[in-house]
């Protein structure tokens, strides 16, 4: 028997992406579970954040962002950039992550990250409480290690992390919850 339920974020396990936007010399992180690809040729992507967030306002002011995938190992850094503010921290710092130099964008990278996602945004949507923000892909930085010989992504060797309800996954066990992470 099946119950109904009023809409809520049933769609899951969702990605955990760290994105970052800004400059080397000031950049914000926000975690963000609203993410994915939505065309192959050309690649594009997007992110849905909230309009009070400050990468909201540095995405929105110099066009482009990266899309950082943590791994297990960084759940508490994750959760810390989606609970923090960057008005009030330094995430980088908090962290002790390192700004990475993007390729093809302004926006710094976080190298500690096993994948960098560089994207320049092609498209504001306003949906409410957040605006999605459709954005090309124009490189990717992975870790070699990740890669077999064809440059396929190993995807099992990253660990990544998922969300879904309030509690962060990796390899479908639970490593952390939404504001009290269990490491």
């Amino acid at each position: 028997m099946k119950k109904s339920l009023k809409p809520t974020a049933a769609l899951a396990p969702n990605p955990v992406a760290l994105v970052s936007a800004g400059s080397l010399e000031k950049s914000n992180i926000t975690t963000i579970a609203w993410t994915g690809i939505i065309n192959s040729d050309p690649m594009l992507v997007y992110v849905s954040i909230r309009k009070t967030r400050l990468a909201h306002e540095m995405i929105t002011e110099i066009g482009n962002f990266v899309i950082n995938l943590p791994t297990d190992k960084q759940v508490v850094e994750a959760d810390l950039c989606g609970t923090k503010s960057g008005r009030d921290i330094d995430k980088y710092k908090e962290c002790n992550f390192t700004k990475s130099i993007s390729s093809m964008i302004t926006s710094p990278g976080i190298k500690e990250c096993p994948i960098n996602i560089e994207c320049k945004v092609k498209e504001v949507k306003n949906l409410g409480s957040h605006d999605m923000f459709i954005a090309e892909v124009v490189n990717i930085n992975i870790e070699e290690e990740l890669l077999d010989s064809n440059d396929n992504i190993l995807f099992e060797k990253a660990n990544l992390i998922s969300f879904a309800g309030k509690k962060y996954f990796a390899n479908n066990k639970e490593v952390g919850y939404r504001g009290v992470c269990l490491k």
